[in-house]
């Protein structure tokens, strides 16, 4: 099969990228070590290409409608120049993606998704676009890079006229940014060290990345591949689609209820208000290695008695706190903060706690 590659392809490989594939794109997985690129963005600032990543445009008087319907979380609250978090529910009480959505103007929004999902979410919202929504499908032509860390606005300043570090969470700017005019800057992340995300036509991509990188310069910015990204989204117990969320597993059970609203009608709404008020089985939980191991994803959770609990669905070696954390579903009641719990590792059970949210 061959791979899709981002406008950037060329220039990961000559920065000593060892690339992978990942959702059918040849993506770069680490350029030095994930502990050291971990670091850079906890620290200071490093740059992701993120550009296999899907955006779709829908436009018209009923777009608002359409969005309503598809998506768990109540988007009346956006406003132009606001974003946000939410996940698009099945009909089966599972999770088809979780994405962003992004209020450019009246009766037009811009939908961020997962690269693994753009067709099955593209084909998902065209199926419910009962509404005459104008829907155009922008992942190929438009490029994405993450530039986090607790420096990133100030590395950033010099290339716009937009204020970054007074833009709020989950705000976003649409701005001539590095001579590029219209390009969207976005006060969001996957890191939990702030920073911002840009969007551009993918043919401006290489020189907004080489600006990027001129003016961070001082900061010693760094480029960061998907090892690091995945590090630092499970130190803040971010939900990964294909992991932690999926076709079976319902947005309460993930812990989503905050972006699930029924206040309004969506796909599967009765079914999973139904789940609510009964509640659900099982929950994702947090956990920290309490014995030496490193939980990875599948590995079976167990009760303290040795019976089958659960299974991990993401799990690392922590760099910042030197210890295995993961993600996992396990049945309620063994959800609870302070539980101890196992980790089958190969042939061994492994002591392991359940913690509350962030791990660092």
């Amino acid at each position: 099969m061959d791979l899709k590659k981002t406008a950037l392809h060329d220039l990961h490989v000559s920065l000593g990228a060892k690339m992978v594939e990942f959702a059918g794109y040849a993506m770069p997985v680490r350029y030095t070590s994930d502990k050291e690129e971990h670091f850079a963005v906890r620290e200071s600032v490093g740059v992701f290409d993120v550009s296999h990543m899907g955006e779709f445009l829908l436009k018209g008087e009923k777009a608002l409608d359409l969005i309503q319907k598809v998506s768990s979380n109540d988007a009346t609250k956006l406003y132009p120049g606001k974003v946000q978090y939410s996940c698009m529910p099945n009909d089966k009480g599972g999770v088809v993606d979780d994405l962003v959505i992004y209020m450019l103007a009246e009766n037009e929004y811009y939908l961020v998704v997962n690269a693994s999902n753009i067709e099955k979410d593209w084909n998902w919202i065209s199926q419910h676009n009962t509404f005459g929504v104008e829907m155009t499908n922008l992942s190929e032509q438009t490029a994405m890079f993450a530039v986090q860390g607790p420096k990133a606005t100030e590395a950033l300043q010099s290339l716009t006229d937009v204020n970054l570090s007074e833009m709020g969470y989950y705000t976003f700017e649409r701005a001539t940014f590095a001579g590029i005019p219209d390009i969207i800057i976005s006060a969001t992340g996957y890191t939990g060290s702030g920073g911002v995300e840009l969007y551009m036509p993918a043919e401006h991509a290489e020189t907004i990345w080489k600006k990027v990188f001129e003016a961070g310069k001082d900061f010693n910015i760094q480029p960061i591949g998907l090892g690091a990204r995945d590090t630092l989204r499970l130190e803040k117990g971010f939900c990964l689609y294909g992991n932690d969320i999926d076709d079976t597993t319902s947005p309460l059970e993930a812990g989503l209820g905050w972006v699930t609203k029924f206040t309004k009608d969506f796909v599967n709404a009765e079914a999973l208000k139904k789940q609510k008020e009964e509640g659900v089985k099982r929950r994702l939980v947090a956990f920290k290695m309490i014995d030496k191991g490193i939980p990875r994803h599948d590995y079976e959770l167990l009760d303290v008695n040795g019976e089958s609990i659960g299974k991990v669905t993401s799990g690392s070696m922590s760099p910042s706190l030197n210890v295995g954390i993961g993600l996992g579903y396990v049945l309620k009641p063994h959800n609870k903060v302070g539980t101890e719990i196992l980790v089958q590792v190969r042939k061994k059970q492994l002591k392991a706690e359940v913690i509350k949210l962030p791990f660092v």
